[in-house]
């Protein structure tokens, strides 16, 4: 078995990280939930070097505040064919201040899920991590037709 990692993958450093979370706003947030993980799609903002999301007073909050998580997002570029996907790992903290929630509204912070989102959390990170890929041929594989990969497949 080759456990060695392919040459194919570029890691990324974690400046090239931030930049790809910024050109996205949606992620996975992975929480221990009764010692079990899980996992939630969140919308997010970058604010400095933390993420910030809202959410209702409900599982994940509470998850997030007692525990460390991550939160991963992924991307495909159709012109170079190539993925990435990005993991943050750290603790949320609970903000309290309004105009620090101001500040954060004010970068776009809207939660897409309807209903009270009342809780704004802060991810300050103690790792960021990324890798880089070239995806293989979409025609190589039984690909779904909505596969982004085939948006460029000649």
């Amino acid at each position: 078995m080759n456990t060695r990692p392919s040459a194919a993958v570029e890691r990324l450093a974690p400046d090239e990280c931030w930049d790809l979370l910024a050109q996205t706003n949606v992620g996975r947030l992975a929480v221990l939930v009764d010692g079990h993980p899980d996992i939630f799609p969140v919308n997010y903002v970058l604010d400095g070097d933390s993420i910030v999301f809202r959410t209702g007073a409900g599982t994940k909050f509470w998850s997030t505040l007692t525990t460390p998580c991550a939160l991963e997002s992924d991307g495909y570029r159709a012109f170079s064919g190539k993925a990435w996907s990005v993991i943050v790992r750290g603790q949320t903290h609970l903000i309290l201040d309004r105009q620090e929630r101001s500040d954060v509204d004010a970068l776009g912070l809207d939660p897409w899920q309807p209903g009270a989102k009342d809780c704004y959390l802060r991810l300050t990170p103690e790792a960021v991590t990324g890798r880089r890929f070239k995806t293989k041929r979409p025609d190589l594989w039984g690909t779904p037709l909505n596969d982004a990969r085939l948006s460029d497949f000649h």
